[in-house]
């Protein structure tokens, strides 16, 4: 029973949390809309952090200029992450755009016609 909610689990949702602080107050760059945080997976090792987003009101264009200057910021975001943290080592930051809440909208129209 002790196993069933592992270390990185733990990390990841912690870190999740800090990932929205960060973005929230912490990162001022106009070029980045209304970002939401759907999930961050940690590797075992800790080592790697894919961090899945959503970007609200904005076309396919901006959403990935959105994931990528995410992937630039990623160094200094994970700077403020690791202050706000208390781990030896922090993850190494992978944003990737999370396309499962655009799915959702798709079908729920698709259903009401």
């Amino acid at each position: 029973m002790a196993n069933e909610y592992g270390r990185s689990e733990r990390v990841s949702s912690q870190m999740q949390k800090e990932l929205a602080y960060v973005l929230q107050r912490g990162t001022h760059d106009p070029r980045l809309g209304f970002i939401t945080i759907n999930e961050v997976l940690v590797s075992k090792d800790l080592a790697v952090a894919k961090i899945y987003i959503t970007v609200l009101n904005s076309d396919q264009q901006s959403k990935q200029e959105n994931v990528r200057v995410l992937n630039e910021l990623a160094p200094s975001i994970r700077h403020q992450v690791a202050k706000r943290m208390r781990l030896r080592h922090i993850s190494e930051f992978r944003f990737y755009y999370d396309d499962s809440f655009d799915t959702g909208m798709r079908i729920a129209e698709l259903l009401d016609e």
